[in-house]
């Protein structure tokens, strides 16, 4: 069984809980209305007026304009969140995290020292409450699409647990969008097959969905019967790290592109460092505004973890697609895969030399910000789209 924590309205619960004044107000952390600000967290009483992380602050603002707008405090919570990953350690190791509020745990290991999955799931809410006084919703399920699927039934405030033998009767009565991939171009093309709901999708055959959809159809086909033969996997055994944001709005200006991804560089970059591994293949992904989505990668002579040489390549492979295609982006993601060790990475005497003054100073600029914080140093292309405002990339 596979435990998925996922905190409710993290930012905004973070601020509510240093200033309990805000409670019971509508809470929105993100950027200013002006310019492309977006919201990064909403409470649940602005939920209730349709506001939502990825919007437009401006947007938010016409639907609740008494809402309390506070930027993020990143570096504050990436240190709550180093707490919550503590808590989650002393019951597994085996801990994905998929962003600062969520992740994947497997507690298979753990059941003779805590007893059954269920209680670790209950146990580490119970400390997540009593040491941080947050909440978190958790799901327990047989994998992992069902463990997150589980952890957002009941939210706020969830404990959702879904046994084997209880998978179809939970599945079948929810609505089709609660499968992964989803999204609006897909609803629709179910809409006209006139499927709505999980279980519409569950009696169509495997080779009547890969007509409709191709290869993804095997995908949906799989999910809609709660397959998912994916493992948890622990940073230390990840093949590959990537970050990836959606936009409130979709993103026509090449420019802003540019910073995005140049801040999703950074923070992949210096998440590799963190955990000492290096990569030799830079990866792109680019939705666009009618859904088509495409992946890009490229193998480097050798591997690295320094921000200025994955930016170099990954930014020629964003910069080739503006050219061939005009830039109506939803969707940008960035990642390094083929990851190493460094001592067991081999460095070109060409190379040598640029490559350790590149690590210099990467490794200057990551104490600064361990010491000032996460906005403390910037590179100038990345404050066009003021990107301490943007959520942390989170998976669809």
């Amino acid at each position: 069984m596979i435990l998925h924590v996922d905190m409710d309205a993290f930012y905004a619960s973070v601020e509510e809980r240093d200033r309990p004044e805000l409670q019971g107000q509508p809470v929105i952390v993100g950027g200013t209305p002006e310019g492309r600000g977006v919201v990064a967290a909403a409470n649940y009483v602005v939920r209730k007026y349709g506001v939502h992380s990825a919007m437009a602050t401006a947007e938010a603002l016409r639907k609740c304009p008494n809402a309390v707008v506070l930027r993020p405090r990143m570096d504050h919570y990436v240190r709550i969140s180093r707490q919550i990953r503590e808590i989650f350690n002393r019951y597994t190791p085996v801990v994905e995290p998929l962003s600062l509020d969520e992740a994947f745990l497997d507690a298979t290991g753990s059941v003779r020292l805590f007893g059954p999955v269920e209680a670790i799931g209950r146990a580490v809410k119970k400390d997540i409450r009593d040491e941080l006084q947050l909440v978190a919703s958790v799901g327990v399920a047989p994998n992992k699409f069902l463990a997150k699927l589980a952890s957002d039934l009941e939210k706020p405030d969830g404990f959702t647990v879904i046994a084997p033998d209880a998978v179809q009767a939970v599945l079948e009565p929810l609505p089709v969008t609660r499968i992964w991939g989803v999204g609006k171009a897909t609803k629709q093309k179910f809409d006209g097959l006139g499927i709505r709901t999980i279980g519409d999708l569950g009696n169509l055959s495997l080779q009547q969905l890969q007509n409709s959809f191709g290869k993804i159809g095997q995908h949906f086909w799989e999910l809609a019967r709660g397959i998912d033969e994916r493992q948890v996997v622990a940073d230390r055994e990840a093949k590959s790290v990537s970050h990836e944001t959606t936009f409130g709005q979709d993103v026509r200006d090449g420019d802003v592109l540019r910073a995005w991804l140049m801040e999703l560089t950074e923070q992949v970059a210096g998440r590799m460092r963190r955990n000492n591994v290096q990569g030799r293949t830079v990866n792109l992904k680019v939705r666009y505004g009618n859904f088509d989505t495409i992946t890009r990668s490229k193998s480097l002579p050798q591997s690295t973890n320094a921000t200025n040489v994955l930016w170099s390549v990954v930014s020629e492979m964003l910069d080739y697609q503006l050219t061939h295609r005009s830039p109506i982006v939803r969707l940008l993601g960035m990642g390094v895969s083929n990851l190493q060790r460094p001592s067991s990475v081999q460095q070109s005497l060409f190379a040598e030399v640029q490559h350790e003054r590149d690590t210099k100073l990467d490794e200057v600029a990551d104490q600064i910000r361990r010491r000032f914080g996460t906005t403390s140093l910037r590179r100038g292309s990345t404050v066009q789209h003021d990107a301490e405002h943007k959520p942390l990339p989170r998976p669809e």
